[in-house]
């Protein structure tokens, strides 16, 4: 690959990969106004919630390689446009049918922009340079997440809904023109195919697990959780899903060792994992998915659902992490000069580990907003510093031929510990908030069930029903409840974060290549 004016393509790199980030959170805000004004079901609520992440997950393995075989920058634009055509769709749509469907585009092509964007930072980038690259991209990628619910929260209440998907339209194709004038043209895998067996195996299993995960605390891990939810012969879809998703994945791997020793071009190479900075830099990678989006699952919950707070105030305290991850971004470079890229990446998780326990012990009934805003500005700048150094030191001894399978991969096992992450939250979140209400005496049993079904979203509701009918008391403590509850899904996500702050040192203690220097011997 060309290297003539890699500082010119990261902005449009960064921007492109936000984009698609952006969308995976900034629709949770406007769900609410899409199922009245559509008349949506359960199912079909679900659908539009989670197929985004689903398909994304699902091709990214097969579009990572496919970037690697037809080249890198082609599929970056392919898929901005893609991506672009699927928010346009999702903006004029009139029915569930045509949402769902604008979604499932969406997902295509953000499978194609992530680790096309990864990849090619990866291979424009070496020495030093690295460092601040993955920096920037890094602190465009938590900031675009974080970001998601307040800017989601402004447009719809200025546009409506259509509005959430309709502001990424002139972005993406915007994004596309300049990907097309800065980018350097890459140089495709010569004489490659790519496996499709593989890829169809590979989306099936990645698929069906996110799928199950994500949606196991909805539609219930074995029965259907509520009438409206969606069964199979009686049962959760859930089980089914992760059911297809082990044996997709058992499949795709056998298969993958047959393509490699009939001497034929995998989509996955295997291999990958026996680097030392690959396999392990991927375990930390996907318990750090987990414990940050078990984070990004429960604080809105507790700020809407304890605090009373609408959208837009939610998605501008939440904004505090963006604002972090920015400081770090921008540090990045200079911090991992000095202490090298594994360095920066555990010395960011122990930043992040402050900011996630010292939430879990701040959060109280009437916890000072300022503490939650300082400690999620501390957590922010932990989450700068250790994605962008943690991404390039999984790439870093992997060689720019198979850069698009790295990067797939590792944007593959975050997806998976995202869906770990958001659907563990939501099966702790649903256990003990149960038992927790449900020892409240005098309490209704449909209050306490609302409370529980809505995890907590009914709860101002039934808590002014509830002063109303002279129930003061069981008001508090039903609050008190749900507050202790949030509590412990926050101290949960501190335990995961500790155990990926662990493995980080392991990892830096290993003598692995430094990120920042690896590449310059490829």
């Amino acid at each position: 690959m060309s290297t003539s004016s890699p500082r010119r393509a990261l902005p449009a790199l960064a921007v492109g990969m936000g984009l698609i980030v952006l969308d995976g959170t900034i629709v949770a805000v406007a769900l609410p106004t899409i199922i009245a004004d559509l008349g949506l079901g359960v199912a079909q609520a679900e659908w539009v919630s989670s197929l985004y992440s689903v398909i994304f997950a699902a091709l990214l393995l097969p579009l990572g390689r496919a970037g690697d075989l037809w080249g890198r920058k082609r599929l970056f634009i392919s898929g901005l446009v893609l991506f672009g055509v699927g928010s346009a769709a999702c903006a004029l749509a009139g029915s569930a049918l045509s949402l769902i469907a604008g979604r499932a585009i969406q997902g295509i092509g953000a499978a194609g922009v992530l680790p096309s964007s990864l990849a090619t930072t990866n291979a424009l980038f070496t020495g030093k340079a690295r460092a601040g690259a993955f920096g920037v991209w890094g602190a465009t990628m938590a900031s675009a997440a974080a970001l998601g619910p307040l800017v989601g929260g402004v447009v719809a209440s200025v546009w409506s809904w259509p509005g959430v998907f309709a502001v990424t339209v002139p972005a993406a194709f915007a994004v596309a023109l300049w990907a097309a004038l800065v980018l350097p043209a890459d140089r495709p895998v010569s004489g490659g195919r790519l496996d499709w067996v593989g890829g169809a195996l590979s989306a099936a299993g990645a698929g069906g697990l996110v799928f199950g995960l994500i949606e196991g605390p909805s539609l219930g891990w074995w029965r259907p959780a509520s009438r409206e939810a969606a069964s199979i012969a009686g049962a959760s879809p859930v089980p089914f899903a992760l059911a297809l998703g082990a044996l997709g994945l058992a499949a795709f791997v056998s298969w993958e060792f047959y393509v490699a020793r009939a001497g034929r071009l995998a989509l996955l190479d295997l291999t990958l994992f026996s680097l030392r900075s690959f396999s392990l830099g991927n375990a930390t990678a996907f318990i750090v998915a987990a414990g940050e989006f078990v984070l990004v699952f429960a604080l809105p919950l507790y700020l809407t659902g304890a605090r009373g707070m609408d959208a837009l105030a939610c998605g501008g305290i939440l904004a505090a992490m963006a604002f972090g991850a920015l400081i770090s971004g921008a540090s990045a470079r200079h911090v991992a000069a000095r202490i090298g890229a594994l360095g920066t990446v555990v010395a960011g998780l122990a930043l992040e580990v402050v900011g996630v326990c010292g939430l879990a012990w701040a959060i109280h009934v009437d916890a000072s907003v300022f503490a939650i805003v300082g400690l999620l500005i501390v957590y922010g700048v932990g989450l700068g510093f250790a994605s962008a150094q943690l991404t390039s030191t999984v790439l870093a001894e992997v060689d720019e031929s198979r850069s698009g399978q790295g990067s797939a991969t590792q944007s593959t096992v975050r997806q998976f510990g995202t869906a770990l992450g958001v659907g563990g939250a939501g099966t702790l979140l649903a256990t003990v908030l149960a038992a927790k209400v449900g020892a409240v005496p005098l309490l209704d049993g449909g209050a306490s069930q609302a409370v529980v079904e809505s995890a907590g979203a009914a709860l101002p509701a039934i808590l002014e029903a509830l002063r109303e009918h002279g129930m003061a008391a069981q008001a508090e403590l039903v609050r008190a409840a749900y507050v202790d509850t949030m509590s412990l899904v926050v101290a949960a996500a501190g335990a995961a974060l500790v155990v990926a702050w662990v493995f980080s040192i392991v990892l830096r203690a290993g003598g692995t290549p430094c990120a920042s220097t690896a590449h310059d011997s490829h």
